[in-house]
């Protein structure tokens, strides 16, 4: 592309091509006529030739004047068509352009659309997924209220229970205190398992000393005596050993606790011809009981050779359930006597009951015999009345007195 002034020539245009060659060989000529001139001086006589030549070459220029402005009429008509040309592309272009715009506007407004449904079904949906987690969370918080509600009640009753936990360490550090609460838990058991005329508590012997509870059981083997003991310290001081010296120290003052035990109960509570040949050694802790008979078997063989047997909450309750049976059949026998006096009695009133009924039928039997004689004259009754109505007086002759059926008073 050549620009001169305010005109641009295309070089691939054969016009503008064929009108470069022809300034350019303008051009060449000038040269040449210049040289020529230059010559003139040399070659004065060949002036003429030269300016023959220089004639035909001013006619030829000439020529390429008029071709020149030929060809710059061709290249304004070239330039006015590529205008229109050009107008009329950009015009197209314009129109394709506001098409293509007006496709993408409409489009753009249905993505929109969509985006917005979308945007819109998404917010619902969300919406209820945030209602629905609402409500769960609510009911979660709820629940979680009334669990925090029980878990504040159950850490009341934990402190109310640490609190009667340490009541009740405070209870057995005291061996006085310790020995009531063995007693209250013998009262407990007895008191559940035994009727209230069978037993006494804190019943004095002949000997002055007073037993924890007597069961009156009859000869043989007759009463016997349950005394409430609880070797605390001597069990703990075993549980709490830790070295082999400590523990066989711990274990030595335990077996010594329950030897101790076993030999006052066998000197104070077996009286002979008051008590039974035995009494029963409480022990109100199961595992003292399960430790005794586990590792002190010997202690436990010594207590049944001195007649003194060892029981716990559940062992006594077995017991006492055994003596409760044998209380019973005693019982049964003391009023054997009784029951078949009673026997007696009651068959000399089912007698008289028999007795009164054959009465009563044989007054029954009268009865009915009256009622079908009530039942007979009432029928005869009816007939005579039957024939009055009728008028027949004729029938009425005196054919014999008819018996009347008789009455009689039952006796």
């Amino acid at each position: 592309m050549i620009q001169i002034g305010t005109t641009t020539y295309d070089l691939s245009d054969p016009v503008t091509l064929a009108a470069a060659l022809a300034l350019g060989l303008g051009l060449l000529i000038v040269i040449l006529l210049v040289v020529a001139l230059r010559g003139v001086g040399k070659a004065a006589r060949a002036t003429e030739p030269l300016i023959y030549q220089m004639d035909q070459m001013g006619r030829a220029v000439e020529g390429l004047g008029r071709g020149q402005e030929q060809l710059t009429g061709g290249l304004t008509s070239v330039s006015n068509a590529q205008a229109t040309a050009q107008a009329q592309v950009l015009q197209s272009m314009e129109t394709r352009l506001a098409a293509v715009q007006q496709q993408m506007t409409d489009r753009l407004h249905e993505n929109a659309m969509k985006t917005a449904r979308s945007l819109s079904e998404m917010q619902e949906r969300m919406n209820e997924q945030l209602r629905g987690g609402s409500e769960k969370t609510t009911k979660s918080l709820t629940e979680l209220q009334a669990r925090l509600a029980t878990i504040d009640k159950a850490q009341e009753n934990i402190t109310k229970l640490s609190g009667d936990v340490l009541s009740l360490q405070d209870i057995l550090s005291n061996k006085q205190t310790r020995g009531a609460f063995g007693e209250i838990q013998l009262n407990d058991i007895v008191s559940k398992a035994l009727p209230k005329d069978s037993y006494s508590l804190q019943a004095t012997l002949s000997n002055g000393k007073r037993a924890d509870c007597l069961i009156h059981l009859p000869n043989p083997p007759g009463p016997i005596v349950i005394d409430a003991k609880f070797p605390l310290e001597a069990y703990e001081a075993l549980r709490n050993a830790t070295g082999e010296a400590e523990l066989r120290t711990a274990a030595q003052q335990f077996r010594t606790s329950v030897r101790h035990h076993i030999k006052a109960i066998s000197e104070k509570y077996i009286l002979e011809g008051e008590t039974a040949d035995g009494a029963l050694m409480f022990l109100p802790s199961e595992a003292v009981y399960a430790e005794l008979h586990a590792n002190f078997a010997d202690i436990v063989r010594e207590g049944f050779n001195a007649r003194v047997w060892i029981v716990s909450p559940t062992t006594c309750m077995a017991t006492l359930n055994t003596m409760r049976a044998i209380l019973k059949d005693a019982r049964m026998r003391e009023q054997a006597g009784a029951i078949r006096n009673m026997l007696r009695q009651l068959h000399r009133d089912v007698e008289i009951v028999v007795e009164r009924v054959q009465k009563l039928d044989t007054h029954f039997d009268q009865a009915r015999r009256d009622v079908e004689g009530i039942g007979i004259a009432a029928e005869r009754a009816g007939k005579r009345a039957a024939k009055l109505d009728n008028f027949d007086f004729e029938e009425l002759a005196p054919d014999g007195e008819a018996p009347l059926a008789q009455l009689t008073r039952g006796s």
